[in-house]
């Protein structure tokens, strides 16, 4: 029986057979020539046909899907018919390679570009990646790579999944997501979370598992067990029971003692809405409005968003429903918005920053949003991404006083803005920590990198302490009899860990916004600790020499977390 080690991205307790990724396309051989009697231009048009095919199947597969999944297959869907590969393909078949040895060789380059670009295009790299293996699959006529197809549910067992497969997971068939690669705040993990999923990632020396294996997965501790024993199999047989306990959210957020902390939803559009109403949340914490904008090559018209905003709008009457405005750039580049050629994408022109180089594209959204808001009974809130000085902050202000939108707020992703939250706050109405990014930020760790897997956790002190200067910053002329007379929100995946909710809540945060489906784990936490207990929390966490400190700490004054699997 061997035992491996992950971090634990998302809870749940199972037990089930080991199904491995297949292993990827092989590498067409070096220097391979066009076949006898094909030319060039029949080439060439084989290869804009395949990668027309890949881009139309991930396109119709993100139409099956909502949220997160949706995104990200529409961006990898994008890859398939980036000018750039598809270009560079194209010159080395005018040299007589194969279209398939020239589609690997082009995407290797722009692969590496990425790669080297660091950041957030570096996440891109993969993508170019998993659609060269599909390409040249649609050019061999093969299966494109994916997901293992199986009648019986199984253990998911990958290196890493492409975004295209992360997206597409049926938790009807997959028990379990276990990676060796990856980071809590990668692809993998986000959507693992979003679909309730158990998952396990940046666990060495899974890959090695055989095919039909047992073994027992625990999401939330972040272990895997092959050959797994009584012990495993009462815990999994109990996590059963916990999981329809925890099926259902009474719809309000609460401690012990009566304080409220409303919990809010993260969505992507309409459907995500809908679906976060259904399962209980008190509003949206986080309309990623961006999701209007991808897959197209012009800004779409104010009344193509105003019709996407009211969607949402509609699903929550006379609730919050708080908008972040377009966070375009680095891994969310768009053709008529940003420039792909930046040095350092992740610290370029993104989110707000692209009013700088692309005026009226922000004043335009704003106009959508009013719009919809007009014809909607939602209490509309609106924020941008990437502020990092208070006069941005008053900028953006005035732009939504402009267009009539009255709650304008900030996004807290850049250091600099946890650091001067207070003159920030004085902007504006009201502020929402992002702590993927500011996790990121802080700890100069990019989350898509398994080495770097504990440093880029929002459990780090510094990370913490960034948090409680946000809150801080809610007081109104530094008065301390006056904090948090402005909201101040997290909507990070740092929401959704119960532990870190309780945490985030006595570190002063008024609201927590998470995939819907962490809605009820969070509030049944957050009923068993007053606010001066949370509070006691926080501070330990606070005085934590290490992030794992903290977590172990926290833990262990939190008994509910082990009765209930969390």
């Amino acid at each position: 029986m061997q035992n491996f080690q992950g971090v634990g991205v998302s809870p749940g307790r199972v037990i089930g057979p080991v199904r491995q990724m297949p292993k990827p396309v092989s590498e067409p051989p070096a220097g391979e020539q066009l076949p006898d009697g094909v030319s060039v231009e029949e080439a060439t048009a084989e290869l804009k046909q395949a990668a027309t095919a890949v881009h139309d199947e991930l396109k119709s597969r993100a139409e099956r899907a909502s949220g997160d999944g949706k995104a990200v297959l529409e961006a990898t869907a994008l890859m398939a018919r980036d000018t750039m590969l598809l270009k560079g393909a194209g010159k080395l078949i005018a040299k007589g390679l194969s279209n398939q040895r020239a589609v690997w060789e082009s995407a290797a380059s722009v692969s590496e570009m990425l790669h080297n670009l660091g950041g957030y295009m570096a996440e891109r790299a993969t993508d170019v990646l998993d659609v060269r293996s599909r390409i040249v699959a649609e050019l061999r006529g093969q299966a494109a790579p994916g997901i293992p197809a199986s009648a019986t549910p199984f253990v998911l067992v990958a290196e890493d999944l492409a975004p295209a497969d992360t997206a597409t997971l049926d938790p009807a068939v997959v028990l379990a997501l276990v990676t060796s690669g990856g980071g809590p705040q990668s692809h993998t993990a986000i959507i693992a979370r979003s679909l309730g999923l158990p998952a396990v990632v940046a666990a060495p020396g899974v890959d090695d598992l055989p095919d039909g294996a047992e073994v027992y997965v625990d999401g939330a501790a972040g272990t895997l067990v092959e050959e797994p024993g009584d012990a495993e199999r009462s815990a999994a047989a109990a996590w059963e029971e916990t999981a329809s306990l925890l099926a259902d959210f009474d719809g309000q957020g609460t401690t012990a003692d009566g304080h409220l902390v409303p919990l809010l939803a993260n969505v992507g559009g309409a459907k995500d809405a809908v679906a976060a109403a259904e399962l209980g949340a008190e509003g949206v914490g986080l309309f990623r409005t961006e999701f209007c904008f991808l897959e197209r090559d012009s800004e779409p018209t104010v009344d193509e968003q105003a019709a996407a905003y009211q969607g949402v709008f509609d699903a929550f009457p006379g609730k919050k429903v708080v908008l972040r405005t377009l966070d375009a750039g680095a891994d969310k580049p768009l053709p008529f918005l940003t420039d792909a050629t930046e040095p350092n994408p992740a610290l370029g022109v993104r989110g707000y920053r692209t009013d700088l180089t692309s005026p009226g594209v922000l004043q335009r959204q704003l106009e959508a949003i009013a719009r919809a808001a007009e014809q909607s009974e939602a209490d509309v809130w609106v924020m941008a991404p990437m502020i990092s000085t208070a006069d941005e902050a008053a900028k953006f202000a005035s732009m939504c006083a402009g267009a009539g939108l009255k709650t304008p707020g900030v996004m807290v992703e850049v250091p600099s803005a946890a650091l001067t939250a207070d003159a920030i706050l004085r902007e504006v109405s009201f502020a929402s920590l992002g702590t993927n990014d500011l996790t990121q930020y802080a700890m100069a760790a990019d989350r898509q990198l398994g080495p770097l897997a504990a440093l880029n956790t929002p459990w780090q002190p510094a990370v913490l302490r960034l948090v409680r200067l946000s809150a801080e910053g809610a007081a109104t002329e530094g008065a301390a009899a006056e904090r948090n007379a402005k909201p101040v929100g997290v909507c990070g995946e740092a929401a959704a860990d119960p532990a870190l909710a309780v945490v985030l809540v006595g570190l002063g945060v008024t609201t927590l916004s998470m995939t819907a489906r962490s809605l009820a784990a969070v509030a049944a936490v957050l009923k068993t600790v007053t606010l001066a207990q949370a509070q006691e929390l926080a501070e330990l966490a606070l005085s934590a020499r290490t992030a794992e400190d903290a977590r172990s700490a926290v833990r262990g004054k939190l008994p509910v977390l082990e009765d209930l699997g969390l």
